[in-house]
């Protein structure tokens, strides 16, 4: 009976036979409160349809905030900002970036009146603000790390008196998380998180997302302080380093492309790890369901459940408000 029993064959479809079977054995979960919806938000009083991001609008301040309604409604519970500012107020310092009657903490202070249950998230970098167009100062043509870093310091503790429930440095200046986390408490802020952007790689699907905010380098790249698209253990190194200095959560990005970081981090970390599926992730997606090659509902869902089961505690996406409405609908 037993050497019977040995030779029957193994069926792993017996869990997957129903949707009801399905749904008891499935590994990976996938929630409104998982996203975190970036918006872009610009100066203007009208809304303005994004070109180079079909489905994205750049928002007006009163946009903005009927925006953030809509995707409070639908269970997304985060926001992060992202200003186009004019040209006429960008400089080589990057003064705007602190201007405590700037678009980003207007905006803050709008939502936050509106909207206090809402999360608000807030990038740190210079290159919506600076007239070249990089990240941090130039000086002599290089992208100067600790002076910089002063300059950050300071539009954080501006973003956190604004209201600001999370501050993401995107720069990737070395040394930025403990300088924010010090800046931030010294000015009695211990109550903001700070979400590094640990492993942001010079990726090539940053394009359309420097089209909404015109905040392409005028001259240059960003290799000298975004990471290479090769690069996996440098990741960790990163990791190490921002844990050391006081991050309260982390980021890899973009997401798609670099799942096995998110899976390699995921085991050196206990801290909730975010992911952003980054501008040319998602118009890589829109082009082919706009084109009917792909069923869009299907195909941005397996995107995202994806990237949570590499590792991912929060997915940063532009598809955020549609996702958080089929997941309802089930």
């Amino acid at each position: 009976m037993s050497e019977f029993f040995l030779d029957l064959p193994m069926r792993p479809r017996r869990n997957r036979k129903s949707p009801g079977v399905r749904a008891m054995v499935q590994e990976t979960h996938l929630t409104p409160a998982q996203l975190v919806l970036p918006v872009f938000v610009h100066e203007d009083p009208e809304d303005q349809p994004l070109a180079s991001m079909p489905g994205c609008t750049r928002w007006s301040l009163d946009g903005l905030l009927r925006e953030a309604e809509g995707a409070l409604e639908d269970g997304i519970r985060a926001l992060v900002l992202f200003p186009k500012v004019p040209e006429g107020r960008k400089t080589p310092g990057g003064e705007e970036a602190f201007d405590p009657e700037g678009l980003v903490p207007r905006a803050l202070r709008a939502l936050k009146q509106r909207l206090p249950e809402l999360v608000l998230v807030t990038d740190v970098a210079l290159d919506p603000y600076s007239s070249d167009g990089h990240d941090g100062l130039v000086v002599d043509g290089e992208v100067v790390n600790d002076a910089t870093v002063e300059v950050l310091a300071k539009q954080a503790v501006m973003q956190a008196e604004a209201g600001a429930d999370i501050i993401a440095p995107s720069d990737m200046m070395d040394g930025r998380i403990g300088a924010l986390r010090e800046a931030l408490d010294l000015n009695g802020h211990t109550g903001v998180s700070l979400l590094s952007y640990t492993a942001k790689y010079a990726s090539a699907f940053y394009g359309p997302f420097r089209g909404a905010l015109d905040s392409a380098p005028k001259a240059g790249d960003k290799k000298t302080y975004q990471m290479d698209p090769a690069n996996a253990r440098e990741a960790l190194r990163e990791l190490a380093l921002d844990e050391h200095e006081g991050a309260d959560m982390v980021m890899v990005k973009p997401a798609g492309p670099y799942l096995d970081v998110i899976a390699r981090m995921r085991e050196a970390t206990t801290l909730p790890i975010a992911a952003y599926q980054v501008s040319g992730e998602y118009l890589a997606l829109r082009s082919a369901c706009d084109a009917g090659w792909l069923q869009e509902r299907e195909a941005v869902l397996e995107s995202l459940i994806g990237i949570r089961r590499a590792g991912a505690d929060l997915v940063l996406t532009y598809f955020a408000r549609s996702a958080a409405r089929w997941l309802r609908e089930g």
